[in-house]
């Protein structure tokens, strides 16, 4: 399975998720904490056009929480859409059993999972850059500590641009984490694409999930 993990800059419409859809032959397309905005619709549209996952967040802006994390399937059907701050849900993807969290969930809630039981694939929605290396390094343990005590890969992006709140400092972020702690991945100030590789054939570099899911990644 392909996993693309995009950095995006912030923008109205979708035109960066379709160049990446286009430009990658991907299963799921990871992207940041409300870039579909209000074009749900219109991801639903480009997911069923190139039969790729979407993982991204979208707003309800008559709302609160206004954020939801929104698992698109590669037909074009929302599987998941979870309010922020509030417990974990889980789809699956190819016999991949994948959770979502949404910003600093992270470090506020962690990983409520009590109710959907053990998954594979923890994928991390953030919205605009960091704003410090204390941030970027309490964020990057924390997401450690949640792959190792549930065994899963955990990986995450940030937008490549945006300021939080009155920040002068944005780092943009993108990670993946094995599920023994390793850091297979860890870019702050890089918003190059990513991709993450599982490939069940056997070989090196062997990960072994909670649920005993095992394959082979590859981070380039």
């Amino acid at each position: 399975m392909k996993i693309v993990i995009g950095q995006p800059k912030l923008e109205d419409g979708l035109l960066q998720l379709e160049k990446e859809l286009m430009d990658n032959d991907a299963d799921i397309l990871l992207f940041p904490e409300g870039y579909l905005n209000q074009n749900v619709d219109q991801a639903r549209e480009l997911a069923a056009r190139y039969g790729t996952m979407i993982v991204s967040g979208h707003r309800r802006l008559n709302e609160r929480p206004k954020d939801r994390s929104i698992v698109i399937d590669p037909k074009g059907k929302i599987v998941l859409e979870k309010a922020k701050y509030t417990p974990a849900e889980a789809v699956e993807e190819q016999g991949w059993r994948i959770s979502t969290l949404l910003c600093d969930e992270l470090v506020l809630q962690g990983f409520e999972n009590e109710e959907i039981g053990k998954v594979d694939i923890l994928m991390h929605s953030i919205g605009v850059g960091l704003f410090s290396e204390e941030q970027y390094e309490e964020w990057l343990e924390a997401a450690r500590g949640i792959a190792v005590k549930n065994r899963c890969l955990v990986m995450g992006s940030s937008h490549g641009d945006g300021f939080y709140r009155d920040s002068e400092v944005s780092i943009p972020i993108a990670y993946c984490i094995a599920p023994d702690g390793t850091v297979l991945l860890a870019a702050r100030n890089d918003t190059r694409t990513r991709t993450v590789i599982l490939n069940s054939d056997g070989g090196r570099g062997r990960i072994r999930t909670g649920t005993g899911k095992q394959a082979d990644v590859v981070v380039e």
